[in-house]
């Protein structure tokens, strides 16, 4: 295949690969993103694309080994490696998890969900207080992110700091009180240093009353 016909059938495959997410016909947009690699095995759109398709269609092991790809093709891909931390996390593969969004916010140190998947995966292993450091980077990227917050005041909490979980409360309740009535439930009931496993899908749940605080 020449150039310009490469060229050609890249566009032809990108459009058909668009034209199904649109109508969710995933196994249709798999096929023309696999086609796309075969042509060129380094398009980082169609290697991050497949394997968060193959990710969201349960095949997790297909998305890992697809996503490592990409990760090995293009070393700086930040975003790859955030999915493939992600991945690695919803496993349980924590070690593997850490390594990856580490590699995501050196390459990429605004990447704000990768500092907050890298404090959940400190917490589930016990280190709080690295993940402090990364939840605090979390907020300074996202100054008006609940998750960030709740996590941060839960994680002072557990190491008794007590003053300054507080202080994070307070500071929650001045963009977002229903999460900051959430905090003081949690911060009144939960016995320090219990820490739960927390995995990343999991976000604490809002208390339903408008006078909680």
């Amino acid at each position: 295949m020449n150039g310009l016909a490469r060229t050609l059938k890249l566009w032809w495959l990108q459009r058909r690969a668009n034209t199904a997410l649109l109508f969710k016909r995933t196994p249709e947009a798999v096929r023309a993103f696999r086609e796309m690699l075969e042509i060129n095995p380094r398009n980082e759109l169609a290697g991050l694309m497949l394997g968060n398709l193959l990710a969201e269609s349960g095949d997790r092991a297909g998305a890992v080994a697809q996503l490592e790809q990409v990760t090995a093709a293009n070393p700086s891909h930040a975003d790859a490696w955030f999915n493939l931390g992600f991945l690695h996390d919803q496993e349980d593969r924590l070690a593997d998890a850490e390594r990856c969004f580490r590699r995501a916010v050196e390459l990429r140190p605004s990447l704000d969900r990768a500092w907050y998947g890298l404090g959940l995966v400190l917490i589930r292993d016990g280190r709080l207080t690295e993940a402090v450091d990364a939840l605090k980077q979390t907020i300074k990227l996202q100054p008006f992110s609940p998750y960030g917050y709740y996590q941060l005041g839960l994680t002072y909490h557990h190491l008794g700091r007590s003053e300054d979980a507080w202080r994070v409360h307070k500071q929650l309740t001045g963009f977002e009180p229903k999460f900051s009535a959430t905090l003081k439930r949690d911060l009144e009931r939960t016995v320090p240093q219990a820490v739960p496993a927390i995995k990343p899908d999991v976000q604490p749940k809002e208390e339903k009353t408008a006078d909680a605080t």
